[in-house]
């Protein structure tokens, strides 16, 4: 495994992936088994999914969807949307998830975080943290796949959902998700400071120095969409992943 993962995030809706720009305009990419099978081949250490309708549309994660995924997937992976409940966690585990990302109910019920951590060990829930500048610059958490602003700053934010037992952070960028204009390290640096546990940098990446930089900041792994899904500059869909002796050499001795 890499020194610093790099890990996938694939956005589902309604059974198929789409990805979406500061986390508005979801367009439709393809299949996501066909994209785990071209991941298995590219040697990926590990994969996030992000049901992005679920908590919206108030459903349950699509079970056979995932079923099917972890059929097919070589790599472990992380999910997250619409989980509500611990006992929706124990089935996901039992499917074959590795990690249960709980974003929107961790805001109304932190406890939730703790009842899974009680039952399956911190290291298998994350908290997902999306986070967007308002107008006056000042960085604030939004839930509901970033549709509803709180007052909650997210380094405080941060340090609450390790208190509540999550295990690991993934951090967004709301408004460089999609963006591919490097990632908002300040942000990085500031959360990844605040906490114990590892921080999963998210939007904004375009190239593998990213990555680095993400480290650099703080981060203990990095997670990217676009750019492993786009490719040029007319955003053509391409399934791609940086070789991994190129990421190895990235990270060595730095």
């Amino acid at each position: 495994m890499l020194r610093t993962r790099v890990i996938p995030c694939l956005l589902l809706k309604n059974g198929g992936l789409v990805k979406t720009k500061k986390f508005k305009n979801p367009v439709y990419i393809g299949d996501p088994i066909n994209a785990v099978r071209i991941f298995n081949e590219k040697e990926v250490d590990e994969l996030v999914f992000l049901d992005i309708a679920c908590t919206l549309g108030k459903r349950e994660p699509d079970y056979d969807l995932l079923q099917d995924i972890a059929s097919e997937a070589f790599m472990p992976f992380a999910y997250g949307g619409g989980i509500t409940r611990a006992d929706q966690a124990q089935r996901l585990f039992k499917l074959g998830v590795e990690k249960v990302i709980i974003n929107s109910h961790a805001a109304v019920e932190p406890e939730l975080l703790s009842r899974i951590a009680d039952s399956a060990g911190s290291q298998s829930v994350v908290a997902s943290i999306d986070v967007k500048r308002n107008l006056f610059g000042k960085y604030t958490v939004w839930t509901q796949a970033g549709t509803v602003g709180t007052a909650n700053d997210p380094v405080q934010y941060a340090q609450r959902m390790e208190a509540a037992g999550a295990g690991e952070i993934l951090l967004t960028s709301i408004d460089r998700d999609g963006c591919m204009g490097g990632y908002d390290l300040a942000l990085i640096k500031a959360v990844s400071e605040a906490v114990s546990i590892p921080v999963v940098a998210s939007g904004g990446a375009a190239v593998p120095n990213d990555f680095l930089e993400a480290r650099k900041a703080g981060a203990s792994a990095a997670s990217a969409g676009s750019m492993f899904v786009f490719h040029g500059k007319h955003r053509a869909v391409l399934i791609t992943y940086p070789p991994y002796s190129q990421l190895e050499t990235l990270f060595a001795e730095r």
